[in-house]
C-alpha cells in the first residue's frame, strides 16, 4: 500500500446516510478529530463499513493474503503449533484471531495444524469480529474445523494460555493526525466547507491530545503531518494480558518499522484508492502501521517483542517455497495460479516488503519462530 493519494482536485463527496449523519453531528458539536471520523466510518452501528458488508475478495474493495493463497494460513497454523510447543504444550489454549475476515486464514491454519493432534485437542478458537455479515461467512468456513469456536466483540480476559493472530487488523484502528504550522502542531479534523460538505480542517490541539513526537523525528516543515495510534495501541496491549499465563501474538500488516512523517490515511473502493472523505461508510479506511509505536506499547504492557521482519522473511523462514513446491506437484493443473499467489505474497516491491510481521510474547517465552528479537531502543520523548 502507498501513501494516500489525497493531493490535487478532490472528488465530489457522496451524500451517504453516514455523511449526512456526520454533517449534522459536526454542525451541532464542531469538527471531528480524525480518530473519531475513522471510528464512525468503520464502526457506526447503523452505517459503519465494517458493520454491514463483506468487503473482502474479488467482488469487494480489497483482498488479503489468506484470500491470495491457502499457504499463508497453513504456515501460520504451523507457527501456532510451534509456539504452543514452546509454551510446554498446555492442555488448554485460546487461539484468538483479531479481524478474521471471512474465516479463510483460520480455516487454513486449523487444517494444516491437524498434523499436531495434541495441539488441536487443546484448542478453543475465539474470533473477535464486529461485522455480522462476516460472522456468518466465518461460521460456514469453520463449520467442520473440529474445534470449539466462539465469537466476541472484544478480547476477553482469561487465565488460559493464549496465542493471537492479527492479519491486516492494526491498519484499521482509528488514528490521530496533527499538522505542523509556524505556530506549532494543530490537530487535523473533519469539518464542513462553505457548501456544507465534509472537508479536512485544522483545530487547536487539546491539552490531553498533544502529539508525542518521537525523538527521531525532527524539523517538521510547514504542512507536515504526524500520525499516531499510541492510545489505541496501549489499550490493545493492555487487553491482551493473560494473568500470568503464557502469551504470544503475531501481527502482520502494511506499515513502517520506524516512525515517519506523512499522511497515509486512505480509502479503498473496488480495489482502487479513493478520497477518505468520498463516501463515508461505503469505503474501507486504513493507514500505515507504526510498528515501532506498537512495539513500544507492548513493552510498556510487559511483553517482549520480536521483529519486525518483512512478510517475505517471515514466510520464507516458515518454508513457503517448499510448501508451494509440494502443493504444485500435487495439483499440476493449478500450479500456475499457486505460483502466482506465492509471488504476490513475496513480491519485493509489494506485499513481501511493505507488509511487516511483529511478534509479542510473555517475557519468559523464547523468541517466537521466524522472528528475531530486537534490542530495547531509547525511550521516546
Amino acid at each position: 500500500m502507498s501513501d494516500s493519494p489525497t493531493n490535487g482536485e478532490r472528488a465530489p463527496i457522496i451524500a451517504t446516510p453516514l455523511a449526512q449523519k456526520l454533517a449534522a453531528r459536526i454542525r451541532q458539536h464542531g469538527p471531528l478529530p480524525i480518530d473519531a471520523y475513522v471510528e464512525a466510518c468503520l464502526q457506526d452501528p447503523e452505517h459503519g463499513y465494517y458493520r454491514k458488508q463483506t468487503a473482502i475478495g474479488g467482488g469487494g474493495d480489497f483482498i488479503t493474503a489468506p484470500e491470495i493463497s491457502q499457504i499463508f494460513g497453513e504456515l501460520l497454523g504451523l507457527w501456532c503449533a510451534l509456539v504452543w510447543q514452546s509454551m510446554g504444550g498446555p492442555d488448554r489454549l485460546r487461539l484468538i484471531e483479531l479481524g478474521p475476515g471471512r474465516g479463510t486464514l483460520m480455516a487454513d491454519a486449523l487444517r494444516a495444524s491437524r498434523v499436531v493432534p495434541a495441539f488441536h485437542a487443546a484448542l478453543t478458537v475465539e474470533l473477535v469480529e464486529s461485522n455480522r455479515v462476516l460472522v456468518e461467512a466465518q461460521r460456514k468456513a469453520l463449520a467442520s474445523c473440529g474445534v470449539p469456536v466462539e465469537w466476541h466483540d472484544t478480547v476477553s480476559p482469561s487465565a488460559t494460555p493464549t496465542i493471537v493472530l492479527a492479519n491486516e487488523f492494526l491498519d484499521a484502528l482509528a488514528l490521530r493526525q496533527w499538522i505542523w504550522r509556524e505556530s506549532g502542531w494543530h490537530e487535523r479534523a473533519v469539518g464542513l466547507d462553505d457548501a456544507g460538505a465534509l472537508a479536512f480542517v485544522e483545530i487547536p490541539a487539546a491539552d490531553d491530545r498533544e502529539p508525542a513526537i518521537p525523538a527521531s523525528l525532527t524539523n517538521p516543515h510547514n504542512g507536515c503531518i504526524f500520525e499516531s495510534r499510541a492510545d489505541v495501541f496501549a489499550t490493545l496491549a493492555a487487553e491482551l494480558k493473560t494473568s500470568g499465563q503464557p502469551f504470544a501474538g503475531l501481527f502482520i500488516d502494511y506499515g513502517h518499522g520506524e516512525p515517519a512523517f506523512g499522511d497515509t490515511l486512505q480509502a479503498l473502493h473496488a480495489h482502487a484508492y479513493a478520497d477518505p472523505l468520498r463516501a463515508p461508510g461505503e469505503d474501507d479506511l486504513s493507514a500505515l502501521v507504526d510498528f515501532a509505536a506498537f512495539g513500544d506499547a507492548a513493552r510498556h504492557a510487559g511483553f517482549a517483542v520480536d521483529g519486525p521482519v518483512t512478510q517475505a522473511e517471515l514466510l520464507g523462514r516458515l518454508g513457503i517455497i517448499e510448501r508451494a513446491s509440494r502443493l504444485m506437484s500435487a495439483n499440476p493443473v493449478k500450479a500456475a495460479s499457486i505460483e502466482a499467489g506465492i509471488a504476490r505474497l513475496l513480491a519485493p516491491v509489494g506485499m513481501g516488503t511493505r507488509f511487516l510481521a511483529l511478534g509479542i510474547r510473555s517475557v519468559d517465552l523464547s523468541a517466537l519462530p521466524a522472528l528475531e528479537p530486537v534490542e530495547m531502543r531509547p525511550p521516546r520523548s
